[in-house]
């Protein structure tokens, strides 16, 4: 089992958001979250990420046969956690190719150059070497914002990856672009990953292109189903969340 929550229960400024949440998810798997806004989707990502201000009151959070319940979020990254933000913030000051640096596997001095291959997977997200020179986020298109959030992903190569609504705010061209690389990430052409994976969407477009293996409805900060994403996103196009 790579990440396995247990009766998780949350407190965001002393109001409970995650009421006893359940969730197990293997290597190989890939998750997909639904549920209506407000309902604590985004509770259990940063929860799980570990930042400061969600307050875990009951529960536990195994990753890698791990407790990382009370770890902080760096050391939570370096044991391979990794996420794609839904709206990432702009760093004024940061050159795109510096943050690289610090999140790539591969170590760098102040003055080296960016990694070959990093370069080349900026060009397979058509961010070309001048856009690496930009700062972080500053006037960034939608597209551009997730591809770029990618493209430090792909630097970063970890174990077990959390994607925020990765197919909001963009175009066409853009998700498909996108889920190619999130299928790259998740190894998911290979039989034997040892990737996982939990995406939140609210569209489910991009579920037309990544293959998730599970999904689950969260509603009041709760699961309240689980099961095949096909037949649960087909109920919840019908019925809304009320039926799923």
């Amino acid at each position: 089992m790579l990440l396995e929550i247990s009766d998780l229960e949350v407190e965001v400024e002393g109001k409970k958001i995650l009421n006893g949440v359940n969730l197990k998810i293997a290597e190989g798997e890939t998750h997909v979250l639904l549920g209506p806004n407000g309902a604590g989707k985004s509770t259990l990502f940063m929860t799980i990420l570990g930042f400061p201000k969600y307050e875990v009151t009951k529960g536990k959070i195994i990753y890698k046969g791990q407790d990382i319940t009370s770890l902080e979020t760096h050391e939570r990254i370096a044991l391979g956690l990794g996420v794609t933000f839904q709206n990432p913030p702009a760093i004024r000051g940061v050159k795109l190719k510096d943050l690289l640096k610090i999140v790539d596997k591969n170590e760098y001095e102040s003055n080296d150059e960016l990694d070959e291959e990093v370069i080349k997977l900026g060009e397979r997200l058509k961010l070309n070497e001048q856009f690496l020179n930009r700062d972080v986020n500053l006037g960034f298109s939608g597209g551009e914002v997730k591809r770029s959030e990618l493209l430090q992903l792909l630097a970063q190569q970890p174990d077990f990856i959390m994607f925020d609504e990765p197919d909001s705010g963009v175009d066409i061209e853009n998700v498909e672009l996108i889920s190619k690389e999130i299928i790259n990430l998740l190894d998911q052409e290979n039989d034997n990953s040892k990737k996982g994976g939990l995406l939140i969407t609210h569209l489910g477009y991009i579920l037309r292109f990544v293959n998730a293996t599970h999904a689950h409805v969260l509603i009041d900060g709760k699961i309240t189903r689980t099961g095949d994403p096909e037949e649960i996103m087909s109920d919840i196009r019908k019925s809304g969340f009320g039926e799923a």
